[in-house]
């Protein structure tokens, strides 16, 4: 190979990178982003959390499980309990399935349906003696990570009282 070739093929290797430079750099201009102003985002103050807080006190009243399951409907709590269908079992006899079955769970002691391996948290429930009563199930379906710390059920909870009240009325049903 002689000097000349040699010098087209580097000039075409050193003509095609000046090509893609100026092609960002025209792009550059083109396509220019907008920045914003000051970089980041503004975190809350540490005085608005209490603020907050404050304000949703009167909102946690909420009336005892016993006054909204006078006017609870079972029907509805059959399906609001639809979501949990997919681990649970209701019907008699059903299967554990991820979650125990709930076929009579109220007013069950806690943590005795056979062949579920419950987590550690329920089991020391279970073996205080307690029992799914109104109350209790009205606690762990509004939030059962802060109900009962350390168990294995990855369900949020149910905020809406009243719904709730229908899940437990649907639940006291299966008899």
């Amino acid at each position: 190979m002689d000097s000349f070739e040699f010098n087209k093929i580097a000039g075409a290797v050193l003509g095609t990178l000046l090509f893609a430079m100026g092609l960002g750099i025209v792009a550059d201009v083109i396509f220019k982003p907008k920045l914003p102003i000051v970089a980041g985002y503004d975190l809350p103050s540490a005085e608005a959390a209490p603020a907050k807080a404050a304000a949703a006190a009167p909102a946690a009243a909420v009336a005892p499980i016993a006054e909204r399951l006078a006017s609870a409907d079972a029907k509805k709590g059959e399906a609001g309990a639809k979501a949990c269908a997919s681990c649970h079992a209701f019907e008699k006899g059903g299967a554990n399935k991820i979650g125990p079955a709930l076929y009579g769970v109220a007013d069950r002691p806690k943590g005795s349906v056979a062949g579920f391996n419950y987590s550690a948290a329920l089991k020391d429930r279970a073996a205080k003696g307690e029992k799914w009563d109104a109350a209790s199930l009205d606690a762990f379906i509004a939030n059962p990570k802060q109900y009962m710390p350390g168990t294995s059920m990855g369900y949020a909870g149910l905020a809406d009282p009243a719904r709730r009240a229908d899940v437990v009325s649907y639940l006291q049903s299966l008899k």
